[in-house]
């Protein structure tokens, strides 16, 4: 999952930027289709369709080519650098406009804590964070504009009013929000810091299959966009990757000591990478129990497991993560917070069925 006030943080970066509205306004769901001439064989994608699709911008247009939306030879394309060839019959998809700016909804919140600056909430799982392609309603930016009406800070941008950190849909726990631009500053400036001079603390707790050799560690592995799914996050050390670095302890494990099955992990956070805790287990062997990107193959293993482990893993439709520890100095009045967040009811049901093996 990954801030400085003029650029998104990495960890919530997880679409293409906002577009203009006249871009969004000019696009139809009819596909466009267009043929290479021999003189642009050679040209980058994304800059030959800026020039064949005049109504719409080279970064729409590579928004579009990285969401899957472009097709050569009936091929999806990925990669807005390709390099185009004569002849080649390329279909751009255009999805159908949509509203530029978010409204209030009457979406129920679990408010922490609350004064003039900033709110601090406890998100459940299925609620994403900010409008994006396939989830323009519904999103705690929704939930935020009805609770704070005009006091909500406006730096996020239009879809982002007041978001300074993001959380995955399917991750529970703790979020700081900005009520007004002062906090929104300050709290991005030590969201970009990640805690190495400062006050914040990150906290988040994982049930992963098997246990990690070691009982505290660190992960350092750069992450980036995977060349294989860009649907997902993988480790990149070809030169694709940003710094990330996850701090972890052993917390529990369960099952046969001498062959655990699983463990509980709490996890820290020297950088913020979208799905970083979910990519760097992964990678090691010890993904998320419930991932749905990064355990598939872990699926046999629940098939295996005891009652009533077995059908809690099964049944558990998300993966198992959550922001238990939130910290930080009020970006207003000095003042240090520090929030904490029980495990909510269904990773807690889950442990609990682990911890009867």
């Amino acid at each position: 999952m990954d801030g400085t006030v003029g650029e998104a943080p990495e960890e919530w970066r997880d679409g293409a930027e906002d577009e203009p509205a006249d871009d969004e306004a000019a696009e139809t769901a009819r596909p466009v289709e267009v043929v290479v001439p021999a003189e642009a064989a050679g040209r980058r994608l994304d800059a030959f369709l800026a020039g064949a699709i005049a109504e719409l911008s080279r970064s729409r247009l590579k928004a579009l080519i990285e969401e899957g939306h472009v097709r050569i030879g009936g091929a999806t394309i990925g990669e807005p650098k390709r390099p185009v060839n004569a002849g080649e019959h390329i279909e751009v998809d255009r999805p159908p406009p949509v509203a530029a700016e978010p409204e209030g909804e009457p979406i129920p919140l679990d408010v922490v804590y609350e004064d003039a600056d900033l709110l601090v909430i406890d998100k459940p799982a299925g609620l994403v964070v900010h409008p994006a392609a396939g989830n323009w309603t519904g999103t705690l930016v929704n939930a935020l504009i009805a609770h704070c009406g005009a006091s909500l800070s406006g730096i996020g941008g239009v879809r982002r009013p007041g978001i300074v950190h993001r959380l995955d849909k399917d991750t529970t726990g703790l979020m700081v929000v900005a009520k007004s631009d002062a906090a929104h500053k300050g709290l991005a400036a030590q969201f970009a810091d990640h805690g190495r001079s400062g006050p914040l603390e990150r906290g988040y707790r994982a049930l992963v299959w098997g246990v990690p050799s070691l009982p505290y560690g660190s992960i350092d592995a750069p992450i980036g966009r995977s060349t294989r799914d860009r649907q997902k996050m993988a480790i990149r050390k070809d030169g694709g990757g940003k710094e990330a670095v996850t701090h972890y302890t052993l917390e529990d494990r369960y099952g046969d000591a001498a062959a655990p099955i699983a463990s509980l992990v709490d996890c820290r956070l020297e950088t913020g990478r979208t799905h970083q805790i979910r990519v760097h287990f992964a990678a090691m062997g010890h993904p998320l129990i419930g991932d749905p990107l990064y355990g598939r193959g872990f699926a046999t293993k629940a098939e295996k497991l005891a009652e009533p482990a077995r059908s809690a893993v099964i049944g558990f439709p998300r993966q198992a993560l959550h922001a238990w520890l939130l910290g930080f100095e009020h970006p207003v009045t000095g003042e240090t917070l520090r929030f904490e967040s029980e495990l909510p009811e269904d990773l807690a049901e889950l442990v609990a069925a682990f911890e009867a093996l």
